[in-house]
């Protein structure tokens, strides 16, 4: 028999699955281990001590000087920031994404332009809207956009010019106008397709949110780690790097759920 042909049980897969993570922490484990023992104050690698000691100083006792839990203060901070430019860019990628696909004139005023700015690296932009718009909120939310923006809605566009060309016939035969088109035809069978390009955005907005925030801010979860990273804090950045990981799978998680529960016939067919 084939490879191609084989799959492994649920055991096998489960087993497979968890693997991968038992193989790093064994890894670290015993790197961390191999370099305490050359150097007790090593902090390159810390024991898990030590990041039980910092998760506990992070997450569950207040700050000193603010009085805040940090570790939740941040995480307010930077999902406000996330949650708010994914939101923006999904507006504007259904929209623009939808006009653009269906009508040919504004794709052909649109399309260039779009595909031009989805190619400009946003981190290069930094700058530029901390001059602009400042440093507070609205630039970091800014760079969200448009690091995610364009790369939507270009998918979106394709999305609807992939739908087939009988189906929008048939609605102009019954008499359907082009707005009816875009709300009954068009719009449904492309908000799963939306949901995907959200889940697929997940990380690069996470990337665009860290890098503003360690630029100008002071407050989120990439401010702490790039405040702490001088003292060589990596017991507050090993968990903070996995508790960002986290975030971003359960929202992967959580968006694949949505898509699944309210558009059941968008599950790929599995063979």
């Amino acid at each position: 028999m084939r490879w191609i042909n084989t799959k492994p049980s649920r055991t096998t897969l489960l087993t497979l699955a968890v693997l991968p993570f038992v193989l790093l922490i064994v890894a670290y484990l015993a790197g961390s281990a191999a370099r305490l023992a050359l150097n007790p104050e090593d902090k390159l690698l810390p024991s898990l001590v030590s990041l039980a000691d910092a998760i506990n100083r992070m997450a569950f006792l207040p700050d000193a000087r603010t009085g805040d839990y940090l570790l939740w203060s941040d995480t307010l901070a930077s999902l406000e920031r996330l949650l708010s430019g994914l939101a923006i860019s999904t507006v504007i990628a259904l929209l623009v994404g939808m006009v653009v696909g269906m009508l040919p004139f504004v794709r052909a005023l649109l399309a260039p332009v779009i595909a031009v700015i989805a190619m400009v690296p946003p981190l290069a932009l930094l700058p530029i809207l901390f001059i602009l718009l400042g440093l507070g909120e609205t630039s970091k939310i800014t760079l969200i956009v448009i690091g995610v923006a364009p790369t939507m809605i270009r998918d979106l566009t394709l999305k609807v010019m992939e739908l087939p060309r009988e189906q929008i016939v048939k609605a102009e035969t019954l008499g359907a106008s082009s707005w009816q088109i875009a709300l009954r035809v068009v719009l449904p069978q492309i908000l799963p397709r939306l949901i995907t390009c959200l889940r697929l955005q997940l990380g690069p907005a996470w990337l665009f949110l860290i890098a503003a925030e360690a630029i100008s801010s002071d407050a989120g979860l990439g401010y702490r780690i790039f405040l702490v990273r001088r003292y060589l804090a990596m017991d507050v950045i090993f968990p903070y790097v996995a508790w960002i990981t986290l975030l971003a799978v359960l929202m992967n998680v959580a968006l694949d759920w949505l898509r699944s529960a309210v558009f059941p016939w968008s599950n790929p067919v599995r063979t």
